[in-house]
C-alpha cells in the first residue's frame, strides 16, 4: 500500500510539479495560493531548481514564456486578480505555441473582492483568459489527491499539445488538508522539443519563438491550424466523473468543492427516493459535452451548482442542447452552497420546479 502524507492542496500542487520535472517557478504572493510559492521557495534551491519571486504577476508570466521557449517545464501560480494581470502573457504563450502550467486558486471577485473561495473565474479560464483566438486546457480538481494528479497531467498535456494548461481550483481546494499518495503519481518521459531555443551548435537552422505575424494570411493559417489541434483535444481529452447517473432522472453538474457538497446532497436525496446523480467535469476545457449530451437522453432536468453567479451553467445548457431545463443553485462572493441548499434544489426539481 502506498504511503500517504497529509498535505494542503497548494502544497500537493507544488510537490507534484517537482515530481513532474518542473525545476523553474516564477510567481508573486497572493491569498489563497501563497503556499505554492512558499513551498517552491523552500524546495527549489535544494534540488538545483529556480525559484524567483518576480516584481509583479506580469513579470512572472513573461519569465515563464522565456523558460518555456528553452524547452523546459515551468510553472507559475496566482489567484484571481493576479491571473488577470497575467492575461496578456497567457495570450503570448498561446500565440507562440509554448507549453506551461499556470495555477489559479480562485478567490471572490470582481476586483480585489475577498480572499474566500470562489469559482467565478470559469469564464476567464475556459474562454482563454487574454486577447485573441485561443484556448487553455483547464483542469478542475475536487480533492487534494487530484490537485497532485492533475498537476502532473497538466504538464504532460501542455507538452503534448504545445499549449498552456491551467489548474483551476477554488480557495477551499488550495487550503484544505487531506492524505495524498505521492508515490502513486506516474510521470511519462518528457517529449523531445525540436522547436526549443536551445542553441544550434551550428548543426541546425535557428529556432525562432514569436507570436507576431504581420501578414494576415500567415496569422490566419496559424489560427486555423491551432483550432484543428483544439478539435483533436476536444475529441480525446475531455474528462468527467459520473456518480449514480445510470438511473438518474435529475443530473447535478458541479466541480471542485461544489461537487463534494453536491455528493452529500445527492446521497440524502437518494434516501428520499429521488433518482438524482452527479456529473463532475474534470476538464472544464475541453468541456465534457458528450457526457451531458448522453444524460439529456434520460434525465428530466439538470442543476448547475456553482460558487459564482452562474457561469458553467451556460456550457451545461449548450452541451445538453437545450433538451432539458437547467437551473442554478449557487452562492457567490466567497460563500459555499451547503448540502441542505443543494438538497432543496434537488427536491424542487423533483417536484417539477426549475
Amino acid at each position: 500500500m502506498s504511503e500517504k502524507v497529509l498535505m494542503k492542496g497548494n502544497e500537493a500542487i507544488a510537490e507534484a510539479a517537482i515530481i513532474a520535472g518542473c525545476r523553474h517557478y516564477f510567481g508573486y504572493p497572493i491569498t489563497p495560493q501563497t503556499e505554492i510559492a512558499a513551498y517552491m521557495a523552500k524546495k527549489m534551491p535544494k534540488i538545483g531548481g529556480t525559484f524567483l519571486q518576480a516584481e509583479s504577476e506580469i513579470a512572472a508570466i513573461n519569465m515563464v514564456y522565456g523558460v518555456s521557449s528553452a524547452g523546459l517545464r515551468v510553472m507559475t501560480s496566482s489567484s484571481s486578480p493576479g491571473v488577470s494581470l497575467k492575461g496578456e502573457g497567457l495570450s503570448y504563450l498561446a500565440g507562440a505555441d509554448l507549453p506551461a502550467l499556470i495555477v489559479n486558486v480562485q478567490r471572490g471577485g470582481p476586483g480585489l473582492g475577498g480572499i474566500q473561495p470562489s469559482q467565478s473565474d470559469y469564464f476567464q479560464a475556459t474562454r482563454g483568459g487574454g486577447h485573441g483566438d485561443y484556448h487553455m486546457i483547464v483542469l478542475a480538481p475536487a480533492s487534494v489527491q487530484e490537485m497532485a494528479e492533475l498537476t502532473v497531467k497538466g504538464f504532460e498535456l501542455a507538452d503534448t499539445y504545445r499549449m498552456t494548461s491551467m489548474i483551476l481550483a477554488d480557495g477551499t481546494m488550495g487550503q484544505m488538508m487531506e492524505p495524498v499518495a505521492l508515490d502513486d503519481l506516474r510521470v511519462n518521459p518528457m517529449p523531445a522539443k525540436p522547436w526549443a531555443t536551445t542553441g544550434t551548435g551550428m548543426k541546425r537552422p535557428h529556432n525562432i519563438v514569436n507570436s507576431l505575424f504581420l501578414q494576415p494570411e500567415e496569422l490566419e493559417k496559424f489560427n486555423f491550424e491551432r483550432y484543428e489541434r483544439y478539435a483533436r483535444i476536444e475529441e480525446t481529452e475531455a474528462l468527467a466523473e459520473e456518480y449514480l447517473m445510470d438511473d438518474a432522472e435529475i443530473a447535478v453538474a458541479a466541480f471542485g468543492i461544489a461537487a463534494r457538497v453536491s455528493k452529500n446532497a445527492i446521497d440524502e436525496a437518494r434516501k428520499m427516493g429521488i433518482k438524482v446523480g452527479l456529473i463532475r467535469p474534470i476538464t472544464l476545457w475541453p468541456f465534457p459535452k458528450a457526457v451531458f449530451r448522453k444524460a439529456a437522453d434520460h434525465v428530466k432536468s439538470m442543476i448547475s451548482v456553482e460558487l459564482s453567479m452562474g457561469q458553467m451553467i451556460e456550457d451545461v445548457r449548450l452541451a445538453a442542447e437545450c433538451r432539458v431545463p437547467v437551473s442554478l443553485c449557487n452562492r457567490a462572493g466567497g460563500m459555499i452552497p451547503s448540502p441542505d441548499q443543494v438538497l432543496a434544489a434537488i427536491v424542487s426539481a423533483a417536484k417539477g420546479g426549475h
